[in-house]
């Protein structure tokens, strides 16, 4: 793994293998971005495009900037990284702090089509509605689903209702309220680490589907697998935006939505039966097609 700090602005770009062909992920814009989770952002992102087959490495990228700083500090950090965004080396698209209209001239380059950065939202909550649906034996109907509140949610929500689920509250709600929810599956992702050891004896739901990047840590993990709690990974829950970035230039899938459904359905269907749970069997595929190409980055994608 490299950080590369910038030097126009408070800025860095990590990326997660340094050999690979291109790397992709997210920048985020606060005060202060900390290098240590963006690190966990990338190898959330390497262990997602290794589990499908990807040769391609996670990346994450920081602006540390004040409001009023912010259209600066965007400005900077465009033009220093717009060599490898150029040469389609890195590839990165916005994330918290981050507006649809920044970052615009980075996109010149990017070899993701127009499908992708319209509907990846979309995508990711078919996805996610599609990992629910297999943990829970292939339906939905008359299940309770507990949904935090994230960027993302009221898409997550659409697309688990469509398949008969019943969002807990009528709508997603904060970490707080959803974790501890009545509930048959939990949806959780909007920060690493947000369901701890300390908030398992509280959660209801059987089935764990993160919504974003590492949301359950490494003794949640244990202690939910003790109670029979099945706990999904992260880095194939959110894959469904793979579909409309397709390797070697295919032709994309006519309905986007239903092959981002079908990806991960399948992808989370394999992996139930693993003797050590989805998340470490999913850990070992990654880390079995990373070894045909690449070293094995140290430490796995768990928080």
């Amino acid at each position: 793994m490299t950080t590369r700090k910038l030097s126009t602005t408070d800025a860095f770009v990590v990326v997660d293998l340094p050999d690979a062909p291109v790397a992709a992920g997210v920048v985020r814009l606060a005060p202060k971005v900390l290098i240590d989770g963006a690190t966990w952002l990338a190898r959330s992102q390497t262990y997602q495009f290794a589990v499908f087959g990807r040769k391609a490495s996670g990346a994450s990228a920081g602006i540390n900037a004040a409001a009023d700083a912010r259209a600066d500090a965007l400005a900077a950090f465009e033009a220093e990284v717009a060599p490898d965004a150029t040469s389609g080396s890195l590839l990165l698209e916005g994330g918290r702090g981050i507006e649809a209209s920044d970052l615009a001239a980075l996109r010149g380059a990017d070899p993701r089509p127009a499908e992708w950065w319209e509907q990846r939202s979309a995508l990711r909550a078919a996805g996610i509605a599609a990992a629910a649906q297999a943990a829970c034996g292939g339906s939905l109907e008359g299940r309770t689903v507990a949904v935090e509140a994230t960027d993302d949610a009221a898409a997550v929500a659409e697309a688990l209702t469509a398949l008969g689920a019943t969002i807990a509250g009528g709508a997603p709600a904060p970490a707080a309220e959803v974790l501890t929810a009545a509930a048959d599956v939990l949806v959780v992702g909007s920060k690493a680490g947000v369901l701890d050891h300390e908030a398992v004896p509280g959660v209801k739901a059987k089935v764990v589907v993160p919504s974003g990047p590492i949301p359950v840590t490494a003794k949640a993990l244990a202690a939910l697998g003790r109670a029979d709690v099945v706990v999904l990974p992260d880095f194939v829950t959110t894959a469904g935006h793979l579909v409309a970035w397709p390797d070697g230039g295919a032709a994309l899938p006519a309905d986007l939505p239903a092959a981002a459904a079908e990806l991960v359905g399948i992808a989370v269907a394999g992996l139930l039966d693993h003797p050590a749970g989805p998340v470490l069997g999913a850990c070992e595929q990654a880390e079995a097609f990373l070894t045909t190409w690449a070293e094995i980055p140290f430490g796995r994608p768990i928080a």
